[in-house]
């Protein structure tokens, strides 16, 4: 196994690809202790790193939506002037 890499992931899409494959790798159980620990200490930091831009996409969506967050599969009811709120 490749040691893990140190540098922050480009894109929140990035670091998930690069967490699934640290996954894979940690399920399969073949790499040395060492090379495990590395990788789920990589795992780790992807995972705060995804979970950091997730929260600020959510708050991003309270702000553009006034404060509150509706479910995704939610229509809102059209307006008096026949278009979406």
């Amino acid at each position: 196994m490749k040691a893990p890499n140190p540098k922050p992931p480009a894109s929140f899409e990035a670091a998930l690809q690069e967490l699934e494959s640290i996954v894979q790798t940690l399920e399969g159980g073949g790499a040395p202790l060492e090379d495990s620990l590395k990788a789920y200490e990589r795992g780790t930091g992807l995972l705060n790193f995804c979970q950091t831009t997730l929260g600020q996409a959510e708050q991003k969506i309270r702000i553009l939506d006034n404060g509150t967050l509706r479910d995704l599969g939610e229509i809102p009811p059209p307006n008096s002037a026949g278009e979406a709120s």
